[in-house]
Order: C-alpha cells, then structure tokens, then sequence
C-alpha cells in the first residue's frame, strides 16, 4: 500500500532530531518505521506500507511539529483513509519553510492588432463569470511561425494566476468567436481551480466540459476548430 500527501497547533511543540521523531511516531503508531527527512516540497509526507516495516519520508519541517500533528501522523500511518485537518493545517502554516524557486516578473503585454485580448476577458468575465476571475491575461511570447502548429494556443498558471494567449491567433484569419472560446477555456481554469483525484491533477474534469458547452459559440468554435 503507497500513499503520498502532496501539497495543496494547540499541543505542546517539539524540536526532534530524526531519531527522535522515529521513536516518537513508533510508539505512538505501534509499528516499526524506517523514517527519511527530506527537503522534498513535491512529497511532503510519504507512506509505503510493507509487511514487516513501513517506510516514511517527511519534510523536515515536522521536526518541529506539535504532538497532536504526530500523532495524527501515527493515525495516518495505521488508517491511511483517515481525515487529516491537523496535518493540513500545519502544512500550512509552515509553507515558508518549502523550498520555492523565485517567481520570474511576467511582463504582460495586451497590444494587438486584429484582437484585444484585455476587453474580451473583462467582457467574458461580465458574462460567464460576474466578474470573478482574477487572473492577468498576456499574449504570450513570440516564436518562430514554423513551430507555430506545435504550440499551445492558450494556458492558464495556476502558480502565477496568469492566461496566456499564443500572438499566433491576433490574425484577421482567426474569428473574433474562437478567439473568444479560447480564452473562455483558459479562464475556466482559473475559475475551476486545480482537481485531483488519487493524487493524480485533472486537467478537464466533469465540471470543466460541461461548462465549457455554456459558451454560446462552443459548437461553432469547435467545429471551425477542426477545420483550421
């Protein structure tokens, strides 16, 4: 059995070396760990059960966890299905101590010629979404019109909270409809937010395709989509 947590106290609080910890989260569990201190921001907690040993990696911030964050650990441990509001909190709580690279300034960049992409996303958030979508909208950067087939046309970060929409469609061949649908698609991402399920990120859960259909030229877009 394999289980991580990935990131998305009242109690008295510990500093613990590793050996201490082990110790702690083997009485508290009953069951003997071997137990690996990482920096890994990716997998904060994770939990490989075996037979004779489960095997635990975690972030070094829970060096200093209370004890009623370890022993929901311990919970965890012996009930993997368990809820974990503790554990969630102080992951939280102490997010800084992930290590995170700096965020790169996005210089955003609404010039167009054909399509305007800063009044079709304030319209399309009058509309869709009264005006709750909070994201930057930018074209994104240039690249040569060989690979222009290759790229993406839109994308959403949810790090950054920014949609970037490929130069490539501010073209008089493109119609003002798709260029819509386009940028509808991505600002659904930014109102949907990130989905998982088993740990695994759905990038166009249920909800999303059928939201998408709510744009009213979805089936033209669609269809000239396919021909493009």
């Amino acid at each position: 059995m394999y289980y991580t947590y990935s990131m998305n106290q009242t109690a008295l609080l510990f500093h613990l070396d590793e050996h201490s910890l082990r110790t702690f989260l083997e009485n508290a569990s009953g069951k003997k760990l071997s137990l690996v201190i990482t920096d890994n921001s990716t997998s904060i907690l994770t939990i490989n059960n075996k037979k004779s040993i489960v095997n635990i990696r975690l972030h070094r911030m829970f060096l200093c966890a209370g004890s009623d964050v370890l022993n929901e650990i311990a919970d965890y441990i012996n009930h993997n299905r368990k809820k974990t509001p503790l554990i969630r909190k102080f992951i939280t709580l102490h997010s800084r101590s992930l290590k995170k690279g700096p965020l790169r300034k996005t210089t955003i960049r609404t010039e167009s010629i054909y399509h305007n992409i800063q009044e079709i996303y304030h319209s399309i958030n009058r509309e869709y979404f009264s005006g709750r979508v909070s994201a930057s909208i930018t074209w994104g950067a240039k690249r040569p019109k060989r690979a222009a087939a290759k790229r993406t046309l839109g994308s959403y970060s949810y790090h950054t909270d920014i949609i970037r929409i490929n130069p490539s469609l501010d073209s008089k061949k493109i119609p003002a409809y798709y260029m819509e649908f386009i940028i509808y698609h991505e600002m659904l991402h930014a109102d949907i937010g990130l989905r998982k399920k088993n740990g695994r990120r759905i990038i166009h859960s249920g909800e999303f395709k059928k939201r998408e259909k709510d744009f009213r030229y979805y089936k033209r877009a669609v269809e000239w989509e396919k021909k493009r």
